[in-house]
């Protein structure tokens, strides 16, 4: 058979029209079409197959209806259109990499993505001349007891998935057998059961609901699957757009959630919301509430990095959601039992208060079946939350710098800055275990507040991360040790230089790895000092030496098997303290020598030896030398060429001195 890859199909298309339904792209019986992994097809109107013809589709597919006669079919060899039960084998949207579906793509758009598909994008063609049958290839984590999904189709049959999906165990309409399907109601805070598995996706549900599948006998990872349906319209707003309000209102969760819901079961046996947990305590304020989850109502990405953003109209997404807190997103570990109730003991995470994305932003494209939750801080009521211009045939987000497209690329860095620090726990073959987050700026708060603009509270599963902060000293803020974090935030000013917590009961992790962003971006290599000259540090609570944090550094051996080994992180450098309270002054300083034009550093008579980093101004390391002896004066090698250094000295003590220089 041979295959092309297809850049464009202006040149094969022609006009069909059939009755009044017009059919720009046609492919006979026996004839294949055969999109590239990194190809763009653009079809300006409407696309047909017939009989077993296919349209294998590996790359990016765009049908862009010019008006409502243009159509998306597949018709059998009489041109009668086919449907989901008769239908399917001509589009199929394929997985490139089909084993890497746990890899996550990078923010960079600079890095290959590890994990690709076939992507198909359809405007302006009606639901009603959108008949085609797609052929879409699946493959997701296994989630546990219930599978989080969205499912990208109109008028899909519930009944279907149990073949689709290989479970051996049918799916029924039995509560809590986990062989039901189940569906998030929003305003009501409870998942409704299907009252037939006859219904259809799209004829009686929004292509947006957010779906749960039983889990029993459902393996979604292991074999790649493959769902049939008709793709979704965006030409009425009603199935692409929805308003963003009411959830939880009204509703009394009781005492700890005590309360009951429709179906008698206690609020607290399911619901979860860390988002809120941080700045009101469980099941006080607003914690359950304002929250919204669904699933991706598309056969492409969705790109949730600017729904926070102000956007001019001409260049942005249209959604400008201002009271968002953050998105929950990549659910795991999914237990439930008939009595007890249930939730996921892990998920990702990220926040937009403080201004930018922050916590798990690689995870911010939502792929085709992905499912996430919205929380806002309120119930104020906003334009219509639009995932139709969310769709993003890229791997890796769009920054506000970008003009919104469907194919738009990565743009420049936003002006603001949010430093962030992930923390992620290491096994002894070098892999990850768990991660935690710190994040600094300068609208961040220190502390336990109701105005925290982008913490996280830590999840059921979770056994390393950090303590709520003292604001005012730094360190464990006694008040509120009934929870701790998985992201944590402070200010940038008021806590520079003050110590937050992190504590590690996982026996697993033996190490550390650093991951720094700014504004969300990836910092180069073995960077430390960040874009307002101050970086991240880190002390083990029973040495006295202060480390810096330097991008992708492994630190090894941090904690063996032994539970709750502690450990200090700081933005800034913090005041080593000497004794009870005292801060002893060093006479270390950084001399300018004029006649070598250069700098050479003096230390202090008192210590034995020091050792000594420098940093360029733009964080990365340029030069590190060990056990200089203090009765050394030590010249630095400098490039007389670049505008400025930042040096860092430290004495065999764990003393510390850091210098700039400007030259």
């Amino acid at each position: 058979m041979m295959k092309k890859n297809l850049l464009t199909v202006g040149f094969l298309s022609w006009a069909l029209a059939t009755g009044a339904q017009t059919v720009v792209f046609h492919v006979d019986p026996s004839g294949v079409v055969y999109v590239g992994k990194n190809a763009l097809v653009y079809n300006g109107g409407g696309l047909q197959t017939k009989g077993n013809a296919v349209f294998e589709n590996h790359g990016n597919v765009m049908i862009n209806g010019n008006g409502s006669s243009d159509v998306f079919r597949t018709i059998d060899g009489s041109n009668v259109i086919k449907t989901e039960l008769n239908g399917g084998g001509n589009f199929i949207n394929k997985l490139n990499e089909p084993t890497a579906y746990a890899s996550h793509n990078s923010t960079d758009p600079t890095n290959a993505p590890v994990y690709t598909y076939g992507q198909l994008f359809v405007t302006g063609v009606s639901q009603t001349n959108l008949t085609g049958i797609i052929d879409q290839e699946f493959r997701q984590v296994n989630h546990g007891a219930y599978q989080q999904i969205g499912l990208p189709f109109y008028g899909k049959s519930f009944s279907t998935l149990t073949a689709e999906l290989g479970k051996s165990t049918p799916f029924n309409t039995t509560r809590y057998s986990h062989n039901e399907i189940l569906t998030w109601n929003n305003r009501n805070v409870v998942f409704d059961n299907l009252s037939s598995l006859s219904l259809k996706a799209g004829d009686n549900f929004k292509p947006f609901t957010y779906y749960i599948l039983g889990g029993t006998g459902l393996d979604v990872a292991g074999t790649t699957r493959t769902l049939k349906g008709r793709p979704v319209s965006d030409a009425v707003l009603a199935e692409r757009a929805v308003k963003l309000e009411d959830s939880g209102d009204g509703i009394n969760f009781g005492v700890g959630g005590n309360n009951t819901n429709a179906y008698n079961e206690k609020y607290n046996s399911y619901l979860q919301d860390n988002f809120s947990v941080t700045a009101s305590q469980a099941w006080l304020g607003d914690f359950g509430k304002n929250y919204y989850q669904f699933g991706n109502p598309y056969l492409t990405n969705l790109d949730l990095s600017q729904i926070a953003m102000t956007e001019s109209a001409s260049t942005g997404d249209g959604n400008n959601l201002t009271n968002i807190y953050g998105v929950r997103l990549e659910v795991s570990g999914v237990q439930h039992t008939t009595n007890g109730g249930g939730g996921s003991s892990n998920f990702k995470s990220i926040t937009y208060g403080s201004g930018v994305p922050a916590g798990d932003v690689e995870y911010q494209v939502v792929r085709p079946f992905g499912a996430f939750a919205i929380k806002l801080k309120d119930n104020t009521l906003k334009p219509n939350f639009d995932f139709s211009t969310l769709r993003r045939f890229k791997y890796h987000p769009r920054d506000g710098a970008t003009s919104y497209t469907v194919t738009a690329a990565k743009g420049g860095a936003a002006a603001s800055t949010v430093k962030q620090l992930g923390i992620i726990g290491l096994d002894t073959n070098g892999n990850e275990v768990e991660r935690t987050y710190y994040l600094v700026a300068d609208n961040t708060v220190s502390g336990a507040s109701t105005q925290v603009k982008a913490q996280v509270g830590a999840f059921d599963g979770q056994k390393f991360g950090t303590y709520e902060e003292d604001a005012a000293n730094g360190g464990y803020d006694n008040n509120n040790t009934s929870y701790w974090l998985y992201i944590n935030e402070a200010n940038e000013n008021d806590f520079k230089g003050k110590n937050i917590k992190l504590v590690n009961y996982n026996p697993n992790i033996v190490g550390f790895k650093f991951e720094i962003r700014e504004n969300a971006g990836l910092v180069d290599d073995s960077t430390h000092v960040l874009s307002q000259g101050e970086g991240f540090y880190y002390k083990k609570e029973s040495e006295s030496t202060v480390h810096p944090v330097l991008q992708n550094a492994v630190v090894n051996s941090v904690a063996g098997t032994q539970s709750g080994v502690e450990y200090n992180f700081y933005y800034g450098e913090p005041q080593i303290t000497l004794g009870a309270g005292s801060v002893k002054k060093s006479s270390t300083i950084v001399v300018y020598n004029p006649e070598k034009d250069n700098y050479f550093v003096l230390i202090d008579s008192t210590w034995k030896t020091a050792d000594i980093q420098v940093y360029d101004m733009s964080g990365k390391l340029v030069n590190t030398v060990s056990k200089v002896s203090s009765k050394e004066r030590y010249e630095l090698p400098l490039n007389a060429m670049k505008a400025g250094y930042v040096v860092h000295i430290t004495s065999d003590k764990g003393e510390k001195v850091i210098t700039k220089i400007l030259r």
